[in-house]
Parts: structure tokens; C-alpha cells; sequence
């Protein structure tokens, strides 16, 4: 596929993070917005990867709401258990066969190659009314060269998670630049505690929101796509955890394994950076320890960002091809991604501007009772300029291959982004896209 200026242009503005937080508030569900495109009862499905754990409200009941309140736009919702990836691989498919669902969640990193799939549906005017409910970054997100393709739900701005009654026990405070953080992680580690880990799952998502904080990796110029992975901010990102592993001072735990969470509850793990929405999943994994310890702060200016910090996540809600229903799937879904507590004890950090997010005041007891929202807020409104190109899920399938070898010792930190550049180039090329020499 061949794309022209203009939509190449757009689709690296709709990746660039640079999001203002609101909280997000439950219109009624018969507001205004869009007339229905058909008379009669319709049906609508809608398939999400949202957590669902205990203590949340359930995607479900959210849903179960708006079909009592609205006889004539029936919604289902199905839950995805798996990775990211195999979401966006089955939606692929299931286009293909005709058999899609009508809605899918999908993170803004995702979002241009579902596009250059042809796996998404234009919703332009029928998402139009609802744009003044959204902050106009995340709403910019879900379009690609001029075209809507769905309602913005959420975003990931990046923070630092950590045990504050372990920090006084050691006598150190949250590090506000490089050297105060590597020599306090130097110290914690001398006690069998760690402020930082290293996730080599996470690499793809995590050390590029932190790398293109500074600045971005792509950009469209003369139609060509200019890529620039090895950036200062990128080199700096190397500099900082390579250090920290050879002095043995970070974890090398998965994020995605029990190990991790075995550090935490073992009291190991006492500082870690991570996404907005890792909040509640934290919570989880800890249980009753360290219940009041534990605080939010902003990242430091540790890769020589400044005050900047980068996204992790954060995701939309797209219209894939074959939906039947656009304007009826647009009114449910500004109404779904618009109910602010319900949004939030799923652990979002929602994209709304209706109303104002609260801390849950389950997170407030265990975060010391910290007003956690309002430091996301603070983090949302530091969020750097990035862009994602067309299957960036490979960009962070080779970049979290490569970190595996720098936690076992096999490459270094500096490898990581140089498999990005490899493999954006590749990526891009792939597509039929220019790439700038």
C-alpha cells in the first residue's frame, strides 16, 4: 500500500502523545449526539481487553446499564484474555472472513497498522458530535489522514511507582536526576532492596515512551518517513539502565511474570517505573503488603528529559469494516467511554473532558492517601511528543527479543535501540512506505 503525503502526515500526528488529562463523567444515556442511523432494534458487539479483576466494575455491567436504559441499541460485550498482539491478529482475520465484531479496543500504537490493513471503518461524521467530549490529542489519535475511525478511552502517561516507608528506612528520597538515582539504587541494592527494574517485556512500550520523551522517532519528510530510533534520549535511556545493570542494582524480573510479583511482595522490588494504568495492577499483586506505603511520583529528570515523561499505552475504541451501525455504535460508545468512575476502577486514566476524575478509594487507602489522579494528571500534562509508524507492534517485538539478551547479560542496553531502527526501516519498507535515507 502506497500512501500519500497528506495521510502519511496525519498518521504520524495521530501517534504524537501530547495529551492534556481530564477526568471523564457519565452523560445520561440518552444524551444527544448522532441520530441513529436505522429504525428498529439494532445489536452492536464490542470486544475489549480491559482487566475485569475483582473490586472494578465490569465491563459488563457497564454495558448491561446502557441496554436497560436504551431497548433499541443492544450492546455485547466480549472479553479478549490474550496479548495485545493477538487481538489486533484476530480482528485482522476475523475482517477478512466477515465475521468481525462491530467495536474493538486498540492501543493508539496499533491503531496506523490497523488502518494500513484496511481492518478499520471511516465513523467521520458520525463521530463528530461526540469530538467536544474528548481532550482534542487523544481524539486527533483515533484519525487518520482526515478520517475518524473511532472515540479515544484512555492514556498511559509514564510514572514512578515506590515504597516511601522503605525509602525512609534508607534514608533516600525519589531521585530527581540521574546520578541521585543511580547512586540510590547503588545503595538499596547494598540492603537487598531495588528502586528501578528492568523489564524486558515491557521494552517495546516503556523504554521507547521514555527514549522519544526528548523527542520523536518518526517523522514524515519529502513523503518519505524519517526514522531515528538512536536519539540523545534513547542513548541516554541506555546509558542510565546499563549502568544500574552492572551494578546490579535494578531487577531483571518480567514484567509479565510471577517473579515480579514475587519481588514486590517479598519487599525487594521497593521503586519501579511504570504506566498510569499499572496503579490498580500493583495493588493487585501486592495484596495487604505494603497497603499506606506505597506512593506515585513523577520521573525524574533521569534521561535528561527535563520535566518531560512518555506514554505507555493508552488506547481507543475503533469501528472495524463490516459494522452496520455506525452511528448507533458512536452514540454507545461516547456514552461507555464517558462514565468516569466506572472507567477508572478499571484502572484507566480516562481521554474524557466531561467531568473529573477521582482517586478510587481503594487506590487512596493503599497510595497513603495520595491523590493519585491528580499526579497522573501532572504526568499527562509532561507528556513528550511521539509517533508511531505502521506496525510498531514488530518496532516492540524486536526491541523486548533484544532486551531479553541485556537482562541475561548477553548484550547491552545500546542494542536495544539499534534493533529498533533496524526494524522500523524493515517495517516500513514492508508496507511499501518511503523511508529517507
Amino acid at each position: 500500500m502506497k500512501w500519500n503525503k497528506s495521510v502519511m502526515a496525519a498518521a504520524a500526528a495521530a501517534g504524537a502523545m501530547c495529551m492534556v488529562l481530564a477526568g471523564c463523567g457519565g452523560a445520561p444515556a440518552s444524551s444527544g449526539g448522532a441520530a441513529t442511523s436505522s429504525g428498529g432494534k439494532v445489536e452492536i458487539t464490542y470486544i475489549h481487553r480491559l482487566p475485569d479483576k475483582s473490586g472494578m466494575t465490569s465491563v459488563e455491567q457497564i454495558v448491561s446499564r446502557w441496554n436497560k436504559e436504551n431497548p433499541n441499541i443492544q450492546v455485547k460485550s466480549i472479553h479478549f484474555n490474550g496479548n495485545a498482539s493477538d487481538l489486533i491478529k484476530k480482528l485482522e482475520t476475523d475482517v477478512k472472513a466477515g465475521n468481525a465484531p462491530d467495536l474493538a479496543q486498540a492501543g493508539y500504537a496499533e491503531i496506523p497498522e490497523l488502518f494500513t490493513k484496511g481492518v478499520l471503518e471511516d465513523v467521520t461524521s458520525e463521530a463528530a458530535p461526540y469530538q467536544k467530549d474528548f481532550a482534542a490529542g487523544t481524539y486527533d489519535l483515533m484519525t487518520i489522514g482526515g478520517k475518524t475511525f473511532g472515540l479515544p478511552q484512555d492514556t498511559g502517561p509514564l510514572v514512578y511507582y515506590y515504597n516511601k516507608a522503605e525509602f525512609d528506612k534508607l534514608g533516600i528520597e525519589v531521585p530527581k536526576m540521574r546520578d541521585e538515582l543511580i547512586s540510590s539504587a547503588k545503595k538499596a541494592a547494598e540492603q537487598g532492596k531495588y528502586i528501578m527494574s528492568f523489564q524486558a517485556d515491557e521494552a517495546g512500550n516503556m523504554l521507547s515512551g521514555l527514549a522519544g520523551a526528548s523527542g520523536p522517532w518518526y517523522q514524515v519528510v519529502n513523503d518519505a518517513w524519517k526514522v531515528d530510533t538512536e536519539t540523545a534520549g534513547s542513548k541516554a535511556v541506555a546509558d542510565v539502565y546499563q549502568q544500574l545493570l552492572d551494578g546490579k542494582a535494578a531487577t531483571t524480573n518480567p514484567r509479565w511474570d510471577p517473579s515480579f510479583d514475587a519481588s514486590l511482595q517479598k519487599g525487594e522490588l521497593i521503586g519501579t517505573i511504570g504506566a498510569a494504568w499499572e496503579a490498580p495492577l500493583l495493588m493487585d499483586s501486592m495484596g495487604d503488603k505494603g497497603k499506606g506505603d506505597w506512593r506515585v511520583a513523577q520521573v525524574g529528570d533521569w534521561f535528561g528529559n527535563g520535566e518531560k515523561t512518555g506514554p505507555d499505552g493508552g488506547s481507543g475504541v475503533v469501528a472495524l469494516k463490516g459494522i452496520k451501525h455506525k452511528a448507533e455504535a458512536m452514540k454507545f460508545l461516547d456514552w461507555f467511554n464517558t462514565q468516569i468512575e466506572d472507567l477508572t476502577s478499571q484502572g484507566l486514566v480516562v481521554a474524557a473532558t466531561t467531568g473529573t476524575a477521582k482517586t478510587p478509594a481503594s487506590w487512596s487507602e493503599f497510595y497513603g492517601g495520595q491523590d493519585v489522579m491528580a499526579e497522573f494528571a501532572t504526568a499527562n500534562s509532561h507528556l513528550g511528543n511521539f509517533s508511531y509508524i505502521p506496525g510498531f507492534s514488530a518496532v516492540g517485538t524486536a526491541m523486548k527479543e533484544k532486551a531479553a539478551d541485556v537482562a541475561a547479560g548477553k548484550a547491552k542496553a545500546e542494542s536495544i535501540f539499534e534493533a529498533a531502527q533496524t526494524a522500523s526501516v524493515d517495517t516500513l519498507k514492508d508496507y511499501g512506505l518511503s523511508v529517507a535515507q
